[in-house]
């Protein structure tokens, strides 16, 4: 074990958890094996089975209850070298009954979810990498809200074993990082293509939903940001409008998702969580033919947007509707995600240097299969983004535009008004 990198993260840890509250247990766990990512701890969502961690799902009824094997997405990660740091929060079985993580850019305001942990963990510096997941919108919102990278991979990719199910014909496994350069680096670690594409052409799509003036302004910006630097944008249309597939994810969500939890909502009902129990009533209502009519639409959607998109097209949208919400009742809403997780296709979120102070992500999409042109291309605006980080004189952050200077929120020290789990250490 690279010890050097353990003892850093567990004083990061020291720092910041009191505060943060992103940790279930940390326990950093020897490596039995050498490979690309040896010696760097990652924190896993406490949705994923790990041998001898605490396993709960983010649910009171399950506390206490440890792992008795790796989820296969944890095995891969340990067999290249990575160290098993700890277990991070989630939002109570990955829905919406929030987890008391806050966010560290400013601890008065959501980090998201449900993969809010992992996000947090990552932001406020403890690991440079976390696994997560994404239902509807898991991982790119946490990222676009904590100011980090966010990736999901398309549908499929990645082993879902060992992971709490939610809704199987979306869930998705993916992780949060520092940059997409740790993006890259993990994606190859995992046995994936990284190499750059040939040419890469950019493009926005019409009939998004409307996004808070903040985030309007903010995607304006890095999209003058990306013209100017010589990358022309083109406009695409799906062929289907947006509201109707949200429609057919939320559907296909709830089905799924009441009858994943339809026999523990009979035995603890609201104990699961009042949004949670919430879903599972209504989602129980939806008949079978309607889930099927939903599913299928997303399924035909999802080949005409490859065929659309080709090997080189990456469409830019905001990564959320806004900054994250003050306050810890609302993870915020997957509304700009959530389409893209029903088509299948992998998604990246990528800071934006322009804002309110607190962190605004800009999202990439790309036809399913195609990681290795996403990552570029979140590599390429990463160096875009960054040449105006560095003209306002720090290495990462937002750019208020009341005053044009570039600024950080730091961690926050001081008292919670929300008392979090004392993680296991």
């Amino acid at each position: 074990m690279d010890s050097s990198r353990v003892a850093a993260a567990l004083e990061r840890f020291r720092l910041t958890e009191a505060e943060i509250h992103a940790w279930v247990e940390v326990s950093p766990r020897e490596p039995l094996h050498e490979g690309l990512l040896s010696g760097v701890p990652f924190g896993v969502k406490d949705i994923f089975e790990t041998r001898g961690l605490c396993t709960a799902y983010g649910a009171e009824i399950y506390r206490g209850r440890n792992g008795i094997r790796d989820a296969a997405a944890v095995a891969r990660l340990c067999e290249q070298g990575a160290v098993l740091f700890g277990k991070t929060e989630t939002t109570a079985f990955a829905y919406f009954d929030p987890a008391p993580t806050r966010n560290p850019r400013n601890p008065a305001h959501t980090p998201g979810g449900s993969s809010s942990g992992s996000a947090a963990a990552v932001a406020a510096g403890v690991v440079p990498f976390a696994l997560g997941s994404q239902t509807m919108g898991s991982i790119i919102r946490p990222a676009s809200f904590c100011g980090i990278a966010g990736f999901k991979p398309t549908y499929g990719v990645l082993p879902v074993d060992g992971m709490m199910p939610f809704a199987p014909s979306l869930d998705t496994v993916g992780f949060l990082a520092e940059s997409t350069a740790v993006c890259r680096q993990v994606w190859h670690a995992l046995g994936f293509p990284v190499g750059a594409p040939h040419r890469i052409r950019f493009a926005v799509c019409e009939g998004l939903p409307v996004v808070l003036p903040e985030m309007q302004l903010a995607f304006d910006h890095a999209a003058s940001l990306l013209v100017s630097s010589g990358y022309p944008l083109e406009l695409v249309q799906l062929p289907v409008p947006y509201k109707e597939l949200l429609t057919a994810v939320r559907q296909v969500n709830d089905y799924e998702g009441a009858r994943s939890h339809y026999e523990r909502w009979k035995e603890f009902g609201t104990r699961l969580g009042e949004k949670l129990a919430g879903l599972v009533a209504r989602g129980v209502m939806i008949c079978e033919e309607e889930y099927r009519r939903q599913l299928l639409l997303l399924r035909d959607v999802g080949s005409k947007v490859d065929a659309m998109f080709g090997d080189e097209v990456v469409l830019l949208t905001p990564a959320a509707p806004g900054p994250a919400p003050v306050g810890l009742e609302s993870t915020g809403d997957p509304v700009m995600n959530a389409v893209w997780t029903g088509l299948g296709t992998p998604a990246l979120s990528i800071p934006m240097p322009y804002g309110t102070g607190l962190p605004l992500g800009l999202q990439l999409i790309a036809r399913r299969g195609a990681e290795a042109a996403l990552l570029h291309a979140g590599a390429l605006l990463e160096e875009v983004f960054g040449k105006v980080l560095i003209l306002c004189g720090s290495p990462r952050g937002n750019l208020r535009k009341d005053s044009g200077q570039f600024t950080a929120p730091p961690l926050t020290r001081g008292a919670s008004k929300r008392p979090g789990r004392t993680p296991r250490t």
